[in-house]
């Protein structure tokens, strides 16, 4: 019988709080599947790296490996990066089968997640319909050179907003993309909403 085990990869960051956030992620899987042995990694920056994750699955006995990105969106880490790093292993490894997921993406339960956010921002715990006309939401998403990350962002903005009635929307980038969270939010100041909700769809801290 295979015995499977499920490693977490992460980008890493200078920031050791959303290093511990990740871990933390990593323990509550090896709640929800305890007869599983779960690891994760990073590509950089922190430690363990990817490779170290691969390692103590292997020095278990696992002989396939469920490896999945952690990560809200398919950008160039996801998409390219990490491949990369899994198939060197499995190169060197042949005894090892490797099978990568997806990423976190829109599922139905990340929307529902960052919708009781918004909530908690607008400090109720649900909206009647018509009581946002006057609320404009800019989501805040990491911004990546890869355009597909960027458009699932600006989808996320869309289907949120229409969910939970906002009078308008605008996405706005933390990272490379345009408009920057400074740019957007003097364009957005001016379109004369009475409030506005900014709301950051980030995993961890960083």
């Amino acid at each position: 019988m295979k015995k499977i085990g499920i490693i977490i990869c992460g980008h890493g960051s200078r920031s050791k709080a959303a290093e511990e956030e990740f871990g933390l992620l990593s323990e509550g899987l090896k709640k929800r599947f305890p007869t599983v042995p779960v690891r994760h990694g990073f590509l950089e920056y922190s430690a363990p790296n990817i490779h170290m994750g691969l390692d103590e699955l292997r020095d278990l006995g696992v002989d396939e490996i469920l490896a999945v990105p952690g990560m809200l969106f398919a950008a160039t880490h996801a998409r390219n990066d990490i491949p990369s790093v899994l198939t060197s292993y499995q190169e060197k490894h042949s005894n090892i089968k490797i099978k990568y997921g997806r990423e976190l993406a829109l599922h139905p339960e990340m929307i529902t997640a960052f919708q009781a956010r918004i909530l908690e921002a607008l400090k109720v715990d649900s909206i009647q319909e018509g009581e946002l006309y006057d609320t404009m939401l800019v989501v805040v998403g990491r911004g990546t050179s890869d355009v597909s990350a960027n458009a699932e962002a600006a989808k996320l903005t869309r289907i949120v907003a229409e969910n939970m009635g906002f009078g308008w929307s605008e996405t706005v980038y933390s990272g490379v993309t345009f408009p920057s969270v400074g740019q957007g939010l003097n364009i957005v100041t001016g379109l004369g909403y009475k409030k506005i909700v900014v709301a950051p769809y980030f995993l961890f801290t960083g």
